[in-house]
This record gives C-alpha cells, sequence and structure tokens, in this order.
C-alpha cells in the first residue's frame, strides 16, 4: 500500500515537474521572440537612419558646393568696403549693386 502511495507522489511530482519545465521552456521561448523582434525593429530603424544620414551627407555637400559657388560671385565677399571701418549696414549698403 505504501510503495502505491509513494508511487503516485512520484508519478505527480514528475507531472507537475513536467508541467513546470514546459512552462518554463514557453516563458524562454516568449522571451526570446520578443527580444528578436526588438532586435528586428532596431535594425529596420537602424538602416532608415543611415539611408536619412547619406540623404543629409548629400544635401550638405551640394548646399556646400552652392555656396562656395556663391563666394566666388558675392559682390558682398569682394568689396573693398567690408575692411573699412565704417558701420556695417553702411559698408553693405555701399557693395550692393544700384
Amino acid at each position: 500500500f505504501q510503495s502505491h502511495e509513494e508511487d503516485d507522489r512520484k508519478v505527480r511530482r514528475r507531472e507537475k515537474n513536467r508541467v513546470a519545465a514546459q512552462r518554463s521552456r514557453k516563458k524562454q521561448t516568449q522571451k526570446a521572440d520578443k527580444l528578436h523582434e526588438e532586435y528586428e525593429s532596431l535594425e529596420q530603424e537602424n538602416t532608415s537612419l543611415k539611408r536619412e544620414i547619406g540623404k543629409l551627407t548629400d544635401e550638405m555637400k551640394h548646399l556646400s558646393e552652392v555656396l562656395k559657388d556663391h563666394e566666388k560671385i558675392c559682390p558682398l565677399l569682394h568689396c573693398t568696403m567690408n575692411f573699412m571701418t565704417i558701420p556695417r549696414p553702411d559698408a553693405l549698403a555701399s557693395c550692393l549693386p544700384r
């Protein structure tokens, strides 16, 4: 009789342990899935940001070239009045084409 009770307890304990292990595996799998989804999302965001950085870098290069071209022809940068000690608005006004 006692042996039968011990066997029943062992069977119940094994079943309880099996269910607990199954629950633990499921929880770990869900955790891993969540981390993987987060990783994928961050990778997509990273790719998007790199693309945006590339576009902004191209725009900066373009605007730098436009500025250099403008500096070559800008009368305000080449006007000798800019080097005099008169108030700035007057110096700018005297350099502008009329």
